[in-house]
């Protein structure tokens, strides 16, 4: 009756997370991967503020994680 669909990859992953309730309040810091062209991001999510941004290494360089490396959330 019903046909069974590969479940879609999400073109961004969280790597990371680091909550922040007891230093700015409710929120949280986030790595995303985007899993199609390996770039890092830092996401600040919360409320009444947002942001997102390349995450970048000490020479200045956009952290690029393989796209091989990424994978998906279950």
């Amino acid at each position: 009756m019903f046909d069974k669909k590969e479940k879609k990859r999400g073109r961004f992953i969280v790597t990371h997370e680091q909550r922040l309730e007891k230093t700015l309040g409710l929120g949280a810091l986030q790595i995303l991967v985007d899993t199609e062209t390996g770039v890092n991001y830092i996401n600040t999510v919360g409320e009444g503020y947002s942001g997102l941004t390349p995450l970048l290494s000490p020479d200045g360089s956009v952290v690029v994680t393989p796209v091989g490396d990424c994978y998906t959330e279950e």
